[in-house]
């Protein structure tokens, strides 16, 4: 049995979800690149003529095809398998890491002052 919106629709209409879907892509990896990789600053001083917009551009195509690879290389998990990943291994390391940081912030290596 199969579902989902990349079997219910062909044609114009599959091919809008599919466009929308690498849309976002693109979005959330130009938002990880500027938020995470510097954004439009080269990685090194001497790489400086190179415009921003083209560091803008490849950092955001590197993080693109990351997703892509990932994509490829991992199988399609079933909802259950993603609920229990969620209860049981996400949440409590969250909340773990939530306890580090917490008490991190009390010690004198507190880099947030």
């Amino acid at each position: 049995i199969v579902a989902g919106h990349m079997v219910e629709y062909s044609g114009m209409a599959f091919a809008i979800f599919f466009l929308a879907e690498y849309a976002n892509m693109i979005l959330l990896s130009a938002l990880a690149a500027i938020m995470f990789l510097g954004g439009w600053i080269a990685p090194i001083a001497a790489l400086d003529f190179v415009p921003g917009w083209i560091w803008l551009g490849l950092k955001t195509f590197f993080i693109v095809s990351c997703f892509i690879w990932l994509r490829a290389s991992f199988p399609r998990y079933r909802y259950d398998q993603i609920m229990r990943l969620g209860w049981k291994i996400f949440i409590p390391v969250t909340l773990v890491w939530i306890v580090v940081v917490g008490v991190w912030m009390q010690t004198p290596w507190n880099i947030w002052n």
